[in-house]
């Protein structure tokens, strides 16, 4: 039996079948699990209804909207009961604020790109946190850029730097409530997001080098982990911030 059979678990993020959230749900469903999907508008409804079998709930949830949130959990509430894992895979920033100098970052661009990649982790825990089963699993998706100064990731490496320290925090909040909280550093992979990245080929290819193999991280590997750390399986990983980049981290 596999080890998420008959486990409830939502994924916001879903962009395409490139995206590092499709491969999440990919791996959950491959271990059982029954997967809910959320989409931030009718503009991002339809390319995801486009990968999904007929019969998968799906549900407008957008992040930079409490209302939203609440409205979407409640939703799930009535569709599901419990769930027992959600997979946060939403990240934005101004294209201008990822290139350039990080002077010339505005405050608005700066409070958007916070509100969006990092406080949304905190608002859709706390919406998902009443329907949440025993040892349910949180998981977030972060990058290397977090912790070191990247080319032109700029303002989203400020973010993930707040999303991974929101990860730290949630995590000793809620431990104790039997609901982990991790977060997942994937090495750089071509999705949708990546392309605002300025020069975001260089970056692909600076990454793909510095692998044993020179092959890049897929969205299959970071699926896998996905799923083991929303399962049980996980139990004793609690406020960690997992690579999942064939070794790129450590050069």
């Amino acid at each position: 039996m596999s080890f998420l059979t008959g486990k409830k678990v939502v994924v916001m993020g879903v962009a395409n079948k490139r995206s590092i959230a499709w491969g999440c749900a990919q791996a959950l469903k491959s271990q059982g699990a029954e997967v809910i999907y959320t989409y931030q508008n009718d503009r991002m409804k339809k390319p995801l209804e486009r990968l999904l079998e007929s019969d998968e709930f799906v549900v407008e949830c957008d992040v930079a909207n409490d209302e939203s949130i609440a409205s979407a959990f409640e939703t799930i509430k009535e569709y599901a009961g419990e769930i027992h894992g959600v997979v946060h895979a939403v990240a934005y920033a101004n294209k201008e604020d990822l290139s350039g100098d990080i002077l010339n970052i505005s405050r608005d661009g700066y409070a958007l790109a916070q509100d969006i990649s990092s406080y949304s982790l905190i608002a859709v825990t706390k919406y998902a946190k009443p329907i949440l089963a025993e040892n349910a699993g949180i998981v977030t998706l972060s990058y290397l850029g977090a912790e070191r100064a990247v080319p032109n990731y700029n303002m989203m490496g400020i973010a993930k730097a707040a999303l991974e320290s929101s990860v730290r925090y949630l995590a000793a909040e809620l431990s104790p409530q039997k609901i982990r909280v991790n977060a997942i550093s994937a090495g750089a992979i071509k999705t949708l997001a990546v392309t605002g990245v300025k020069d975001y080929q260089k970056l692909i290819q600076l990454s793909e080098d510095r692998t044993p193999d020179h092959i890049g991280v897929t969205i299959e590997e970071v699926g896998n982990t996905c799923a083991f750390l929303i399962s049980p399986l996980s139990s004793g990983i609690i406020g960690e911030v997992i690579f999942v980049d064939k070794g790129v981290h450590l050069s």
